[in-house]
């Protein structure tokens, strides 16, 4: 008797026959020949990739920095005469305004409208909300420039031509379904019953929402709003079409009009370059480690 329990319990517990079974020693010899790689094999491409990432920067850098004129592939000695140029001739120091103006006040208005959007998608039903996610991903597929004669009608209508209003309302309106998609999907991964726990202690919908699920979308809004300021900032078509007055210009039209008909200010436009860029370094600089965890959860569901 003893004997048969024990040959039933050994079979209950045997995995199942189509599944591959590998011995342990095998196993072990598989860790260890992985374990065992080149670090050559490793490096060598990696710093390939690094060195044809980082030599239009430091390209971008050497004109930048070295005197007007120099060949000389170090920067020395380094001077800042370019910036002062850009800065000061050239008036970038009112396009950065303009530009982190209209960077700042795009993340702010689409991350708020995103995560209205976004918590009606992933926690209520509705007929249309099958088709209404559709249209949000094949409005994906619509390039920006198809849609600038209609915008340029309906803000003269409303006299926003000129008008940096036009621009972030424009840009809003073009990060708001992938971003709206995005918080969706990452709310749908913070659990129903910690609302409903809340709610059970008294709190409302709001209240609820904004001590529970709010401190938790903290990666999601971070990549969605950085998003949001790294497209507004360095998009160049609607400020183009949309601005006509120079104190109005944001950083990628000024950088275009460094770019003269028969020559080209290498110098200056390497420096309008570096300025246009430190702003987005920073900023990837500081979230970076919010911003794959936001873009990967909220990519999950959907």
């Amino acid at each position: 008797m003893t004997a048969a329990l024990t040959e039933t319990d050994a079979r209950r517990t045997a995995p199942p026959s189509d599944t591959p079974v590998i011995p342990p020693k095998r196993r072990r010899r598989r860790q260890r020949a992985f374990d065992e790689v080149p670090r050559w094999q490793i490096y060598l491409p990696l710093g390939l990739y690094l060195l044809f990432t980082l030599v239009p920067f430091y390209w971008m850098l050497l004109f930048a920095l070295r005197p007007a004129g120099s060949t000389s592939l170090v920067p020395w000695p380094i001077t800042f005469e370019h910036f002062e140029k850009v800065w000061n001739e050239r008036s970038f120091g009112v396009f950065f305004q303009n530009s982190m103006l209209v960077g700042v006040a795009t993340l702010v208005t689409t991350t708020l409208i995103a995560l209205c959007g976004g918590y009606a998608l992933a926690r209520f039903q509705f007929r249309v909300k099958n088709a209404f996610m559709l249209a949000l991903l094949c409005s994906q597929f619509i390039p920006g420039a198809l849609m600038l004669v209609p915008l340029f009608e309906i803000f003269r209508n409303l006299s926003m031509i000129n008008s940096l209003g036009s621009v972030i309302i424009a840009e809003t309106v073009f990060q708001l379904p992938l971003s709206m998609i995005l918080i969706s999907g990452f709310i749908k991964n913070v659990p129903v019953s910690l609302e409903e726990a809340a709610w059970v202690d008294g709190c409302s919908r709001l209240r609820a929402f904004r001590a529970v699920v709010l401190p938790l979308l903290r990666p999601g809004l971070i990549a969605v709003g950085s998003f949001a300021f790294v497209h507004s900032w360095n998009h160049f078509l609607f400020a183009l079409m949309f601005l006509s007055e120079q104190d109005k210009q944001t950083i990628p039209v000024g950088l275009n009009t460094l770019i003269g008909a028969d020559s080209v200010d290498l110098g200056a436009l390497a420096a309008g370059g570096v300025i246009a860029a430190v702003p987005v370094v920073i900023v990837f600089a500081f979230i970076q480690k919010w911003l794959i965890t936001g873009f990967s959860a909220g990519a999950v569901k959907g």
